[in-house]
């Protein structure tokens, strides 16, 4: 998974986060406990500002993630849907089974 370089880094007392990545976690189910996939791939915001801080590499808190920049957040967000969205290797190889 790839790392996000924020536009405003995060202000931190031990030290500025300016990149974050979404980690392994991603891949367990478990990380979505409590939320509805439909409304985490739709980018609900509210699901989001509760996931992220599960998903996150610094693991960010909830108060972080509903401050941070809008383009931040707009870039974790595509992060996750991109991981959610089917992969067209996937899709390729389906399709030459059927």
């Amino acid at each position: 998974m790839g790392k996000v370089v924020l536009i405003t880094p995060i202000i931190r007392k031990s030290g500025d986060v300016k990149e974050v990545s979404v980690t392994e976690t991603m891949k367990h189910a478990g990380s979505l406990r409590g939320l509805k996939l439909y409304d985490v791939m739709m980018s609900d915001v509210d699901s989001l500002i509760k996931l992220l801080p599960r998903v996150t590499s610094p693991a960010l808190t909830e108060a972080e993630v509903t401050m941070m920049d809008v383009r931040d957040f707009g870039a974790l967000a595509k992060e996750v849907a991109d991981f959610l969205a089917p992969s067209s290797e996937t899709n390729t190889t389906e399709a030459a089974d059927a």
